[in-house]
């Protein structure tokens, strides 16, 4: 007992200084490639912060139980868009770019869509999640080209000369990027097992704690870095964090899965509860954040909005 709330205490400090950290690391890094903290938040902090789940679906695909790749990547992706960008919107209102509510959010629906699609007949087979792959890298490909010709476009005429002066920074910059990473990912692990410890002894019941310590759990490198990124005003960060795990679980973590054992028999509960719900959500944050003028923003109301709807 007394080793599990040590755990707890330590993990919950490890993780908000690593949170912090990590968001550091991934802006400097942003600003000395002339990339936008956009694509760094979906590509390295979104996918970072997935790692996790592509580990346990790579390892319960291969143990010959896939189908938890599907509740732990639709899960995933449901506490990314209700919990963490609702919690993440009370404490700090987050702005949304015009090309995020007319680009990026658009080709999450259309993924959703794609996914629903095959899984609609009960099964995934390799060659869907082949399909799955192949269009994650298309997609991600896209994203990367769009935003660098865009960073391009902006870019002034002495970015060369300010990226001179940074060298000593950009090493810096990726040492906390990775260190961050890493503390982010293990003293989530360690305020997990502590706090499930501790429920146990209470005597609270393993599917509340499931439902409820695990369930956040497993998220807490997307909510904290988040989180740290909106304090520090990097909206970009944090909203890429979310469409970038969001496309990386649906595509890679459920594609990876299947290729590497096909799903013949998928709960129904998969395809008439937990995918119409992921997309409706990503419809919402079109909804919620649009604005005839200008960039869109998910206000404090919408937050709310968005954590009932997980509560519920």
């Amino acid at each position: 007992m007394i080793l599990a709330i040590i755990a707890v205490v330590i993990g919950l400090a490890v993780l908000v200084w690593s949170a912090d950290k990590f968001v550091d690391g991934a802006v400097g890094v942003a600003e000395f490639c002339g990339m936008s903290t956009l694509l760094i938040g979906m590509v390295v902090v979104g996918f970072g912060t997935s790692a996790p789940e592509l580990t346990v679906s790579a390892i319960s695909a291969s143990q010959g139980n896939p189908a938890l790749a599907l509740g732990n990547a639709y899960g995933s992706n449901i506490a990314n868009i209700a919990l963490i960008l609702g919690a993440t919107a009370l404490i700090s209102p987050i702005l949304m770019q015009r090309s995020v509510i007319r680009g990026d959010l658009p080709i999450l629906i259309a993924v959703s869509l794609l996914s629903i699609a095959l899984v609609w007949d009960g099964s995934v087979v390799r060659w869907n999640g082949v399909l799955l792959l192949v269009v994650f890298a298309l997609v991600m490909a896209y994203s990367i080209w769009r935003e660098l010709k865009k960073a391009r476009v902006e870019a002034s005429n002495s970015v060369e000369e300010e990226s001179a002066g940074k060298q000593t920074s950009l090493g810096k910059s990726i040492f906390w990027l990775v260190l961050g990473l890493a503390l982010l990912v293990a003293s989530s692990r360690a305020l997990v097992w502590g706090a499930v410890e501790i429920a146990r002894t209470l005597g609270v019941s393993d599917l509340l704690i499931g439902l409820t310590i695990v369930a956040i759990g497993t998220s807490l490198p997307e909510l904290a870095s988040s989180i740290a990124a909106a304090r520090k005003g990097e909206n970009d960060i944090a909203l890429g964090n979310i469409i970038g795990s969001n496309l990386f679980n649906t595509l890679a973590v459920v594609g990876l899965a299947a290729t590497i054992s096909p799903m013949d028999e998928i709960e129904k509960a998969v395809t008439y509860r937990d995918m119409p719900l992921m997309t409706a959500l990503t419809v919402a944050l079109i909804v919620l954040g649009f604005r005839r003028k200008g960039d869109g923003r998910l206000n404090r109301i919408a937050g709310a909005i968005l954590l009932a709807v997980y509560i519920g």
